[in-house]
């Protein structure tokens, strides 16, 4: 029971760098980006190549933080004239290229099998020393990845994410270059995502295609809305909330009588159910953001 309580809680922080990277973006930015997945591919199979070839797994990490960025500040500039519907629509095709790609570059991705057998930094660590040395790690990255994304928002920069999100029209009237900044966000955002595939690959030693799917963005989104979309706190929570729903769905079965093949399908079930019931009632989130006001006295 330890082992799997250290595993809910390692798979949680990781999500939480996934949920922190679609934050900045959809969350404080309004960038509402449907392929979000294929910056934690990127990291994912970029660590998976690279122990493939022989690689450390630290070159595996760098290479996919360099792509990603790469990728995002590319992103960043095809939206330059898009409307923020086209927007979203054009990222999710993007991912889903990728995720093609994947599917049938054989030789280097393995195909609609993946990859398995990746070396990761404790993978000679075994039992409890080697979990609790994985979840050390994940929650670190997660406290680091807190600490920028909460530096960035708190900054001038934040203020001018924030005000591209509400009034785009009023920040290109004060100078601000609306597609400079979309690229600029996309281009941090993307790198602690990938961090995050990269992370997840390392740690159960695979990665496929079938982690490339759509539904992996709007799970994020799912933990975005729970925490408090645009709170950073929000998304660390929310990843940890929809984690926990996860791993509570699967003892579902020892008490109703549902099929295996049905478990997955209840649990997303499960997950909308608790969705909805935050917008019907706490749109805002558990954690609602703190916009900084001013107070103007006559």
């Amino acid at each position: 029971m330890l082992d799997f309580a250290l595993y809910v809680a390692t798979i949680a922080a990781v999500y939480a760098l996934f949920a922190l990277s679609l934050n900045l973006q959809a969350g404080v930015t309004g960038l509402l980006n449907f392929g979000h997945v294929a910056f934690f591919g990127v990291g994912a199979y970029s660590s998976g190549i690279v122990a493939l070839h022989g690689g450390h797994w630290l070159l595996g990490v760098l290479v996919g933080v360099v792509v990603s960025s790469l990728l995002g500040a590319v992103i960043g500039r095809l939206g330059r004239t898009l409307a923020a519907d086209y927007w979203a629509i054009v990222t999710l095709a993007v991912a889903e290229c990728l995720r093609l790609v994947v599917v049938n570059e054989g030789d280097l991705t393995g195909g609609p099998q993946g990859i398995s057998g990746i070396a990761g930094p404790f993978s000679s660590v075994s039992g409890l020393a080697g979990s609790l040395s994985w979840l050390v790690l994940c929650v670190v990255l997660a406290a680091l990845a807190y600490l920028v994304a909460e530096t960035l928002t708190g900054m001038q920069f934040g203020r001018v994410l924030r005000l591209l999100r509400e009034e785009p029209m009023l920040a290109a009237s004060l100078g601000h270059n609306i597609t400079a900044e979309k690229t600029r966000v996309l281009a941090v955002a993307a790198p602690i995502a990938a961090v995050g595939g990269s992370v997840y690959t390392l740690y159960i030693s695979y990665i496929g295609p079938n982690q490339l799917l759509p539904i992996e963005t709007f799970l994020v989104f799912t933990m975005l809305i729970i925490g408090g979309i645009g709170n950073n706190r929000g998304a660390v929570f929310g990843a940890l909330v929809i984690q926990l729903i996860y791993a509570g769905s699967r003892f579902l079965k020892d008490i109703f009588p549902i099929p295996d093949q049905s478990a997955s399908s209840v649990r997303l079930l499960i997950v909308g159910l608790v969705l909805t019931a935050f917008l019907m009632t706490r749109p805002e989130g558990l954690f609602a953001e703190k916009l900084r006001r001013i107070d103007v006295h006559q």
